[in-house]
């Protein structure tokens, strides 16, 4: 998506509140480094093809998200957010991503997220310097995180829709109010979380579970990631349950500050 020549007066008003605050000014006010990896989105029905790189919050010597987060006070929240998304637009843009083909996915806070159009400058800025296309952005939020105002959340996915970004729900079936989120929120994809795909192909239980989701987002016209992927049998048993979206260590481990290259399909367990 191109950037408009002449913005609208609404998004002047927005850029000049976000120019007086020091969190859009690229997420300055973190007191530690951030560093990214990235793991495979991967679509079965194109043979494996990437469809996108999930951009990982890691610690500068690759420390994990939770020594990460550790590092965040509770009003840095902002800041760190911002300090996300401009990361992973630097990184993927200087492993040359976007010439691969695939999408970059972005993890957010909704409740850092004060003003949608105030509070996407600072990715903006970091997609035009670094040359990266918008329209291959994806924005996740998580289920997990508890949304203090469900209306502002909805608000933050309609202009991100008008924007022309891709939206997704992540560790959908783990949180709070999933059936809820996905009834409102015009979301493109929705990601199963790993509490329901582990030992899926044994699993009656999750199997009945998975598939009446896996109806609905077919009728609503989402599609469904399967992430977490461990095993063969998993993998086997959602491919023939219908999903063709797959994350996991199963196809690759999170590359520090580099893009893995996924296992080909034909290396695993083949469908009967």
């Amino acid at each position: 998506m191109e950037l408009p020549a002449t913005p609208s007066p609404p998004i002047d008003k927005a850029r000049e509140a976000a120019s007086a605050c020091a969190g859009c000014r690229e997420g300055s006010g973190l007191d530690f480094e951030l560093a990214m990896a990235f793991q495979p989105i991967l679509d079965a029905d194109r043979g494996g093809q990437v469809l996108a790189q999930e951009a990982l919050v890691r610690g500068p010597q690759g420390q994990g998200a939770g020594w990460v987060m550790d590092q965040v006070s509770p009003g840095g929240l902002y800041a760190f957010d911002q300090a996300c998304r401009v990361a992973a637009i630097e990184e993927a843009s200087r492993l040359r991503l976007a010439e691969t083909g695939a999408q970059l996915a972005i993890n957010f806070l909704p409740n850092a997220v004060y003003n949608p159009v105030a509070c996407i400058q600072a990715t903006l800025r970091a997609a035009e310097r670094t040359g990266f296309p918008l329209n291959r952005l994806i924005f996740e939020v998580s289920e997990r995180e508890r949304v203090q105002d469900p209306s502002h959340l909805l608000r933050i996915f309609q202009a991100y829709r008008q924007m022309g970004f891709t939206l997704a729900i992540d560790d959908f079936g783990a949180g709070h109010a999933g059936l809820e989120l996905l009834a409102d929120l015009p979301v493109d994809l929705v990601k199963l979380d790993m509490g329901l795909i582990r030992g899926c192909d044994t699993h009656r239980r999750r199997q009945v579970i998975l598939a009446s989701i896996i109806a609905a987002c077919r009728e609503l016209e989402v599609q469904v990631i399967a992430e977490g992927i461990e095993t063969a049998e998993e993998w086997t048993t959602l491919r023939e349950m219908g999903i063709s979206l797959f994350q996991g260590y199963l196809f690759a481990r999170p590359g520090f500050r580099n893009l893995p290259v996924p296992a080909a399909l034909s290396t695993l367990t083949p469908l009967a």
